[in-house]
């Protein structure tokens, strides 16, 4: 028999790390021994019990809903080792953030923003089965209006296609981190990997979309290309023009910069590679499906801010 307070900081152990190396740091942290079975059946055990709790209890949300500030939200994905393979793990974050100071294009990566509210989800499915849950877990947050979110992504077609239809009206942002990326493989075909000029190309034409978005990068892409002539160089310009074109609405960086709002997708790029990653694709580490479905209701609560209310609820 396992106490409530015990099974919280086993789950906590076996969220944080492999149940070997939990079962060998609590018994060096806090002095009680246990077996990595244990913990790995504890953590089973209070993922699906939380799993219940998340999708019935209007507490779950309740944080979110009464917290100030602009909504967000932002997905991607990660591979997961399971016994099928790998397995693309999907995982989304509702932020509320508070508005920072207004910033210009030159102060875009070195501004601070205020920390947000956060709920994360996530798990290996498909986006056509992914994409309901981000509707689902609005309603459960308290969002009323597709049209408040505002939705930060790497372009991917699944992320746009699923949060077009989940959340109607939501504003659309390329994380600006991607949208260089793009301008940065353009420029190794301009200049060649690694040239000094290749750069300074990507940095003004990230001033460029800094600035005047969707129509600052054409304008710069459009003046490139009539000073080239290579088929090769003129073909990749047209390329990188077409994708930010198809991108268009979610180009308005300036605005956001002016309102003290993100333009970046950051939380849920950092979230795939520590939440889950760090713990999830330790070596030699194979899942089954529903058992990493689990472990990742139990690391995103306890890396969210549901976590005080779910444990206040299980210990009173």
């Amino acid at each position: 028999m396992v106490s409530p307070h015990a099974r919280k900081l086993l789950a906590l152990a076996g969220a944080s790390w492999s149940f070997a190396a939990a079962a060998e740091h609590l018994a060096d942290f806090c002095g009680p021994r246990t077996c990595d079975q244990t913990i790995r059946a504890v953590c089973y055990e209070e993922a699906a019990q939380m799993a219940d709790w998340l999708h019935a209890d209007p507490a779950a949300g309740a944080g979110f809903a009464a917290a100030a500030g602009d909504i967000e939200f932002q997905t991607d994905g990660t591979m997961a080792n399971t016994r099928e393979g790998w397995r693309e793990m999907r995982l989304g974050i509702f932020a509320k953030r508070q508005r920072g100071n207004p910033a210009t294009a030159d102060e875009w990566d070195t501004r601070r923003l205020p920390p947000p509210a956060r709920v994360l989800f996530g798990g290996i499915e498909t986006a056509e089965h992914f994409g309901p849950r981000i509707r689902r877990w609005a309603g459960r947050l308290g969002v009323r209006q597709a049209a408040a979110v505002t939705v930060l992504g790497d372009g991917a077609d699944w992320i746009r296609n699923q949060t077009r239809k989940q959340l109607p009206g939501a504003q659309q942002v390329l994380d600006i981190y991607h949208a260089s990326e793009h301008l940065s493989d353009c420029a190794k075909v301009l200049y060649g990997e690694g040239a000094p000029g290749a750069r300074a190309w990507v940095e003004e034409g990230r001033e460029a979309l800094l600035r005047a978005g969707a129509a600052g990068v054409q304008a710069y892409l459009a003046a490139e290309r009539d000073a080239v002539r290579s088929t090769a160089k003129r073909a990749a310009l047209a390329e990188v023009s077409g994708y930010f074109e198809r991108r268009a609405e979610a180009l308005g960086y300036a605005g956001r910069l002016a309102l003290g709002q993100s333009i970046g997708s950051g939380l849920v790029e950092g979230a795939c590679k520590q939440v889950i990653g760090r713990r999830m694709k330790q070596t030699g580490a194979r899942w089954r499906v529903r058992r990493a479905n689990r472990m990742a209701t139990l690391c995103c609560t306890f890396h969210g801010d549901t976590r005080k209310t779910y444990w206040y609820h299980c210990l009173n």
